[in-house]
């Protein structure tokens, strides 16, 4: 199954249509506090949006847990929502996770559209039908595979991010060129984060959504090439674990770290071009900054890569790359070459 992806400027326009295909009986909106006020409120008086009821929940990934979940579960049972009702996912990956996974399981599935308004939803957390909440502080360890009926990208929500949320997920769109043909990568190193052009920006968008799209399509489940776009996310999910404890950092910066040690991984195993991880690793570095860790965090990092969803048998599972877009999913290695990664990535 293709999951409806619809580009458009014509926000209201898209938003109508989309909610006229579903015909609901009532309509629900999830955003967080923070999406609540820059987003909802620029569109709250819609006329398709009229009678609308709008459930908030705490910004941030932390909250994105069974309690944030047990309130839009409790909102919607208290508001009489029934299997025809429709969820409006508004905000960024923490909320179309949490809605898709609140709308796929209440009365067994009722209709949800995905809104993504930052970047790293735009071109990750809102495409391909993955939903889920974190649980004993793992990443995403509870959730379904469920498609949104529609999800509606309007670039014009980027106008209201800050840089480092664009960076966030700017890493997402790195990976997806790192994981197709050569011609993906060579612009996303070139880009001047500094500026973000957002016209060019959007142009780039659509080819990186795309590019997962096509992979979901072959593998909606992830049983095979599907894993490939979790690379750079063994250590990346790892580091955002860690951080939830100590200074928590923003999804696509622990994927920026985890491409980077992974892409140490593929050339000592898979025989990656050295020019190409060099580039990579030092456009990373000098737009993401480094991850302070130390030696004495490494056990604890390596444990919770063993949490990891992709894992057999305990066995921790990496995707790795041969070269652009030659994937080689279900690898491993030794505790002693993921110390040599962790070393590469604090050292360079």
């Amino acid at each position: 199954m293709k999951q409806q992806v619809v580009f458009t400027h014509q926000f209201e326009q898209s938003l109508s249509e989309t909610i006229a295909k579903c015909n609901p009986d009532k309509v629900f909106i999830l955003a967080d506090d923070t999406t609540a006020h820059v987003c909802y409120n620029r569109i709250k008086d819609f006329e398709c949006l009229k009678g609308a009821q709008l459930i908030t929940i705490p910004n941030s990934d932390i909250h994105k847990d069974l309690t944030s979940l047990t309130h839009v579960w409790t909102t919607l049972q208290t508001e009489k929502a029934s299997r025809y009702s429709l969820l409006i996912n508004l905000g960024g990956g923490m909320i179309t996770d949490l809605g898709g996974f609140a709308a796929a399981t209440f009365k067994r599935g009722i209709y949800f559209i995905n809104v993504p308004t930052t970047l790293l939803a735009m071109v990750d957390a809102s495409v391909g039908g993955k939903t889920g909440i974190n649980f004993g502080g793992l990443k995403n360890e509870i959730g379904v595979f469920c498609h949104a009926e529609t999800v509606i990208i309007d670039t014009t929500w980027l106008q209201t991010l800050d840089n480092e949320n664009l960076l966030s997920g700017y890493a997402e769109m790195l990976k997806h060129g790192l994981i197709t043909e050569k011609a993906a990568l060579a612009p996303l190193l070139s880009f001047d984060t500094n500026i973000f052009n957002l016209q060019l920006l959007a142009e780039m968008l659509k080819e990186s959504v795309e590019i997962k799209e096509n992979i979901v399509e072959q593998d909606p489940h992830e049983k095979h090439i599907r894993k490939a776009l979790n690379f750079g996310h063994t250590f990346g999910h790892s580091f955002e674990a860690w951080s939830m404890t100590r200074k928590p950092i923003l999804h696509g910066y622990a994927v920026a770290f985890g491409i980077v040690c992974e892409l140490f991984l593929s050339v000592i195993k898979q025989g990656f071009p050295t020019e190409t991880m060099r580039k990579t690793v030092n456009f990373i570095k000098a737009n993401y900054g480094d991850f302070l860790i130390s030696c004495s965090d490494y056990d604890t990092l390596i444990d919770l890569m063993k949490h990891d969803k992709k894992n057999v048998n305990s066995t921790i599972n990496f995707t790795l790359l041969q070269d652009l877009g030659k994937i080689s999913i279900n690898q491993t290695a030794t505790d002693d070459e993921i110390k040599e990664a962790l070393d590469f990535l604090r050292e360079g």
